[in-house]
């Protein structure tokens, strides 16, 4: 029993998982804290609000619809998602263009693996096999 549970902790892709989770939560926090110290104060230096909770907000038979908590919560998003690309994934592409061009991998270019010909054998009596018979 215990054999089995330690075969599957140590299998690469449970622990490249555990390893991804603990990275991604620390990177949460810089992102976190780039979008609340450094772009939402700047937004607010532009609109003279840190958010936009007060924007929009509806009383309908005493209950208060807030627009606004939405639209602080869709500028977040939009936030955060244009600094993990401007931050991550742009800067990573560019690194992995790099190191391909001086190995001298083309990534537009795919090889097309040569066939095995048991396949091609296999394929053909597949075939043969489904043509109708007169």
């Amino acid at each position: 029993m215990l054999t089995g549970f330690k075969n599957f902790i140590m299998k690469g892709n449970v622990v490249d998982l555990a390893v991804a989770v603990v990275i991604g939560t620390a990177f949460s926090a810089v992102v976190t804290a780039l979008v609340q110290s450094v772009l939402m104060p700047f937004i607010a230096a532009l609109v003279g609000s840190p958010n936009f909770d007060s924007f929009g907000v509806v009383t309908l038979n005493g209950n208060d619809i807030k627009f606004g908590v939405l639209l602080t919560a869709i500028v977040n998003f939009v936030l955060i998602a244009a600094a993990i690309y401007f931050v991550i994934v742009l800067p990573m592409n560019h690194m992995i263009e790099r190191r391909n061009r001086r190995l001298g991998i083309n990534a537009n270019v795919k090889e097309e693996a040569a066939e095995d010909p048991h396949i091609a054998l296999l394929t053909e009596i597949r075939d043969s096999l489904r043509a109708p018979r007169p």
